[in-house]
């Protein structure tokens, strides 16, 4: 069975919000440069001074992400 890992980037600050909805056209751009399929790109606001964009893969195309995009962190999806 494929997982599903969501891979996070993490931005603090006034402007947090705004640079991770941002972060996201440049996911969703490398994606299909890639030709890479993902399940979600989104942002999650923690509150406002942090907030993280995130994109949820399958964990066979973990490498490709993380090698070239360098997430801050990354978790698994039940």
């Amino acid at each position: 069975m494929n997982r599903k890992i969501k891979l996070l980037w993490d931005f603090r600050g006034e402007d947090a919000k705004e640079t991770s909805k941002h972060h996201t056209i440049h996911l969703k751009e490398f994606s299909d440069l890639e030709n890479l399929d993902y399940h979600q790109i989104d942002i999650s606001e923690i509150n406002p001074m942090l907030s993280s964009a995130f994109i949820i893969i399958n964990e066979s195309d973990l490498k490709v992400y993380k090698d070239a995009l360098k997430p801050h962190r990354g978790q698994t999806i039940e």
